[in-house]
């Protein structure tokens, strides 16, 4: 794994790369209030024959915090910062892969600023339209974090929060609290973002309602649904084959929203798709 730092629009965003950038790139793009370390054990399964990019969103990670919050979060900004970044890394055709928030930004950045560039779309538990509920549970614990007097207890919180992200080992749950922590004046601990992204919703209240976006779009698309998502139902996932790019849609079992990408068959699926068009 290599970390850079690129200039997108006036804000630094922090990036890891894997693999060879002479193969084939897949941008692999992280959750709303998650990072780009959410893909290690993805980008390492696959990186011997890919070359990935993942990126901190705005406000995530080790990326710079928006400096106008209600104009900065919201998907119409990420699409043109995620432009920027192919821009400056030279990328003119590109795989995408994007869990949730990455999905979206991916629906729309095909339809629009990077319209052509992305050949193959893998959207994981995300689709043009998300259950209201389960919006207003992210944003109730994205948007006032709670501190913790040690890592351990974060750990805690962070395993009753993402619990539904599937099987993680032991080892796997202290990687993700080790990436998903900042420490604050204070001493105490809390999670790694900007705790304004959540007004992306107020003053973006349409954000995540795509449909136009999806019917415009022309290339592959694969849909991976949590057995027990509450943000993609069922009815959503099926108007998914339906309409725009009939997406082929897989369910995966033993988890909810959204699923880890950790597994040998959740990272065999993705490759498999992506592997059917190789062309440069």
């Amino acid at each position: 794994m290599r970390s850079r730092y690129l200039n997108c629009l006036g804000r630094e965003i922090h990036v890891t790369e894997w693999g060879d950038p002479r193969t084939p790139t897949v941008i692999a793009w992280h959750g709303l209030a998650r990072s780009s370390r959410d893909f290690d054990d993805f980008a390492a399964a696959i990186s011997h024959r890919w070359h990935l990019v993942c990126p901190d969103t705005l406000g995530r990670g080790l990326s710079q915090w928006a400096i106008d919050p209600a104009r900065e979060y919201c998907l119409s900004f990420y699409v043109e910062q995620a432009e920027a970044l192919l821009d400056q890394l030279g990328l003119t055709k590109v795989h995408w892969v994007g869990t949730s928030m990455g999905g979206a930004i991916g629906t729309l950045a095909a339809a629009t600023g990077l319209r052509g560039r992305i050949k193959r779309l893998v959207l994981n538990d995300n689709g043009p339209e998300l259950a209201a509920p389960a919006l207003e549970r992210i944003k109730s614990y994205a948007g006032q974090p709670p501190s913790f007097a040690t890592v351990s207890e974060l750990e805690t919180y962070f395993r009753e929060i993402y619990a539904c992200f599937g099987l993680l080992s032991d080892t796997q749950w202290r990687h993700l609290t080790e990436t998903s922590l900042r420490r604050l004046p204070d001493g105490r601990v809390t999670t790694h973002y900007d705790p304004a992204l959540v007004q992306q919703f107020d003053h973006h209240p349409d954000d995540y309602q795509l449909w136009n976006a999806w019917d415009q779009l022309d290339l592959p698309v694969l849909c991976l649904r949590g057995e027990d998502s509450t943000l993609l139902t069922a009815e959503t996932a099926q108007a998914m084959r339906e309409r725009g790019p009939r997406a082929a849609v897989a369910l995966i079992p033993g988890c909810g929203h959204a699923p880890a990408l950790n597994t040998p068959e959740q990272i065999g699926l993705i490759e498999r798709f992506l592997s059917a068009d190789q062309t440069p």
